[in-house]
């Protein structure tokens, strides 16, 4: 081959893009739904700044105010008609004394585990493993229910609104979660957008209301609603408080309006979603989330009380939409006023769910790292969300609303057992981190005795209504996932490679065998590989299973120039156990010690369907036991038979590619080599002061000097026991070049994905342009 500096030899050229391979129908379909792949280098592009994050985040907790004190009221008004008002405020004073303690716990949290927090890692980190499982499943559990909760509660604000679409709850409450869904799976920036407007709308309309019915309250105009319409919840007789039945039926509406604080772990769960510094910023939103909780508790709490806004049996019209109806009034802005409010109210508890296809993919990915869910978890997908975390919470939080047919109060309590349990863990777990620092010791060990307070309530009083769920779930729940951890340590440590197996020994003699079904291409193929190796011995092998198709292959072996240099061995195969005769010729061959094997299959694709109806799967068959034997390697040596057939060209072909941004990739087929890289549009700030103008890499020419800008693509360094070398590809949207280091095994800062400037003399290896020793800068 001709060197590039001979005389009439081509010049070096940089490096191009060659092959590209064909888009799989499927693969299409997604860009078609959710947009185009996100590049991975974007990902601090998808996290969340405070305003956006109070949005997403805070929706779940402040939207419960929407149903919390509606479900206190749910328990109290049977038991005791008209007199539940009068113990409705003290209950809620109980629940504002909880949402503090919680608060400031959490707070803690976010200070102590700055990077992820919650329940979970406040368990592992304290508890251990079999303990912290209890809380990644009640996260589970709550996420789950959260999104069935919030959905369900939003299409009833959407049903008091218009009663009309009353027997389609079930249908909308599916509908919703599907649509927030597709909604996630297009990436967390779309997602946080899309729910930052509403939750500011629901506070706006929320305070309007406020305000209209203190005003009317203050002037005696504001209305209380008659206690006999039809549909009302019956009103019970008045009765002492001190008796047992009493005192059950009061804890059992406490346990009800616990509800009102689901959603306060949202924050300290999706800490990794916050942009840096994400710890203090977390803080700040869970401060501010907090504050506007215990503002609409209130507010709502009171409201209820003046009009007395009894629930209804069907749970629409909702005790939210009656309070907004009292406190605007019938006139024309108060009615249309009033729509508006419902939509807010509608479109937060929307977000609320939504927060869960945030911190729920995070929480898993957490617990699925640790070894304790299935690793599909831990993948980002195509808009860089966890997108089988996404389609996990939404396929189960649809069987919830089908199981419960949408009900709100059957759902609560079950919600609220879920959190209240990571409630407990977390603030029980704190205490045991915080035993030498009294002040935060007795704020968390208050949090998780009013928590496991809370959680008894919930198992008792509402077992039969749902809570079950949860208690007798989780140690099944906790079983499979501790069995999940037991296999993934055994696979880890059947790999662990020993001090042994660490000493790379070389085979003295390596054996490449070729099993020979057929002689055509795929067979002349498979023995061009096998020339390739370089192994000592060459060798072909038929197992014979039937004599005169043996005798056929044996006599166009000879023939055939192709295998003048390879014999063909023929051996018995008497009882047609294929696999079995390949193992033992296997192992015969490999009786030495220093020896290694290399058996090649050429296996010749067909037609998804004929090809299997026609065909066998040997290949597949023969591949997995050889692969159990020491010292022993099967390859498979694909042939496509079907493209040839069908007469189609590759799908892997020349494709002429556009530049790309770094952050939403123009790029519509996936790729076996670099993509050019746009740096133009990049804002970069060099770390040194040597700036100079910039060559396009397509530009540069050999023998002379250039300066280019971009990003890196690969890094590639010297075997340990050889001399010293790093070579860095770096591409822009013109080419690519490589950029040579001797005497060095690695460039402090520098990583794939990078920018990097380069500045050197253009030389040539292997007929593409190489700069040697460049000068060079990293972008920040």
């Amino acid at each position: 081959m001709p060197k590039s500096w001979t005389d009439g030899a081509p010049a070096p050229v940089p490096l191009q893009e060659h092959v590209h391979l064909k888009d799989p129908f499927f693969y299409r379909v997604k860009n078609r739904l959710l947009g185009k792949p996100i590049n991975r280098h974007s990902l601090h592009e998808q996290r969340l700044s405070k305003r956006h994050a109070y949005g997403v985040l805070s929706s779940d907790c402040i939207s419960s105010s929407a149903y919390g004190g509606e479900q206190i009221l749910v328990a109290l008004i049977p038991a005791f008609g008209l007199a539940a008002f009068t113990i409705f405020t003290p209950l809620i004073g109980v629940i504002l004394i909880m949402l503090l303690i919680i608060t400031f716990s959490y707070r803690d949290v976010i200070n102590t585990y700055t990077r992820a927090g919650g329940a979970y890692v406040v368990a592992r980190e304290n508890f251990g493993k079999v303990i912290s499982q209890i809380a990644a499943i009640e996260l589970i559990f709550g996420y789950i229910i959260t999104v069935a909760i919030q959905t369900a509660a939003g299409v009833a604000a959407i049903i008091s609104a218009v009663p009309e679409l009353t027997e389609y709850k079930v249908v909308l409450t599916i509908l919703v979660i599907a649509l927030l869904a597709y909604i996630n799976l297009r990436g967390i920036k779309d997602a946080g957008l899309i729910f930052v407007l509403p939750s500011y709308l629901f506070l706006v309309g929320m305070f309007t209301v406020f305000i209209f019915g203190l005003y009317r309250n203050f002037t005696g105009t504001l209305p209380e609603y008659p206690t006999d319409s039809p549909g009302l919840l019956p009103l019970g007789e008045p009765q002492g408080l001190l008796s047992l039945a009493a005192i059950l039926l009061i804890l059992k509406a406490f346990a009800n309006g616990s509800a009102s604080l689901t959603g306060l772990e949202a924050i300290s769960d999706s800490v990794a979603l916050f942009k840096e510094p994400e710890h203090n910023n977390a803080r700040k939103t869970l401060m501010l989330m907090s504050a506007t909780l215990g503002a609409l508790i209130v507010g709502i709490a009171w409201l209820a009380h003046q009009v007395l806004a009894i629930p209804y049996a069907s749970g629409t019209p909702t005790v939210i939409s009656l309070v907004a109806q009292a406190s605007l009034g019938n006139s024309l802005f108060g009615e249309s006023f009033y729509y508006f409010v419902q939509a807010a109210t509608t479109f937060i508890l929307f977000a609320g769910a939504n927060t869960c296809f945030n911190a729920f993919p995070n929480m898993v990915n957490i617990v699925a790292n640790d070894g304790f869910l299935p690793n599909q978890l831990t993948k980002r997908g195509h808009r860089l969300a966890f997108s089988n975390g996404i389609i996990l919470i939404s396929s189960f939080a649809i069987i919830l609303v089908i199981v419960s047919k949408a009900s709100i109060t059957t759902l609560a309590a079950i919600y609220a057992l879920a959190v209240f349990i990571g409630f407990a863990l977390t603030g029980f777990g704190m205490a045991k981190k915080n035993r030498n620092n009294k002040g935060k010791y007795y704020l968390h060990l208050t949090t998780g005795v009013i928590a496991i307070t809370t959680v008894l309530l919930l198992s008792v009083l509402k077992f039969a209504e749902g809570t079950w769920l949860v208690v007798i779930g989780t140690p099944i729940v906790a079983a499979i996932m501790l069995r999940f951890n037991q296999r993934y340590g055994q696979e880890n440590k059947a790999l662990i490679l020993s001090s042994k197996d660490s000493r790379a020994t070389s085979i003295t003699r390596h054996n490449v065998t070729v099993l020979v079904d057929r002689i055509d291409i795929a067979t002349v193929g498979a023995i061009r590989y096998a020339r390739s190796l370089k192994p000592r011995n060459i060798n072909a092998v038929h197992f014979v299973i039937d004599d005169r198709r043996a005798e056929e292959l044996s006599k166009g072996w000879r023939e055939s120039p192709v295998f003048a240099d390879i014999s063909l061995d023929l051996i018995d195969c008497p009882d047609r156990r294929l696999v079995n005769s390949i193992v033992d010729y296997a192992q015969t061959v490999t009786a030495a010690g220093d020896v290694e094997l290399t058996l090649l299959l050429p296996h010749r694709a067909y037609s998804k369907f004929l090809g299997r109806l026609l065909h066998d799967q040997t290949t597949e068959s023969i591949a997995g036991p050889i692969s159990q034997i020491p010292r022993v390697v099967a390859i498979i040596i694909p042939f496509d038979v079907q493209k040839i057939i069908a007469g189609q060209e590759s799908e892997i072909h020349s494709h002429t590619v556009e530049a790309i941004s770094a952050v939403e990739p123009k790029q519509t087929q996936s790729t076996f080599t670099k993509t050019p890289i746009n740096t133009a549009s990049k804002s970069s700030e060099p770390v040194s002061h040597y700036v100079e103008n910039m060559t396009p890499i397509g530009e540069i020419t050999w023998r002379s000097r250039a300066h280019v800008q971009g990003q890196v693509t690969s890094i590639r360094t010297a075997p340990s026991g050889t001399a010293p070398w790093v070579e860095v590809e770096v591409w822009d949207e013109t080419g690519g070049v490589t950029l040579q280091f001797l005497g060095r095994r690695k460039i402090a800062g520098l990583k794939v994905g990078s920018q990097m400037r380069a500045e050197g003399m253009v030389g040539e290896e292997e007929g593409s342009m190489v700069i040697l020793n460049p000068s060079y800068e990293l972008l920040v």
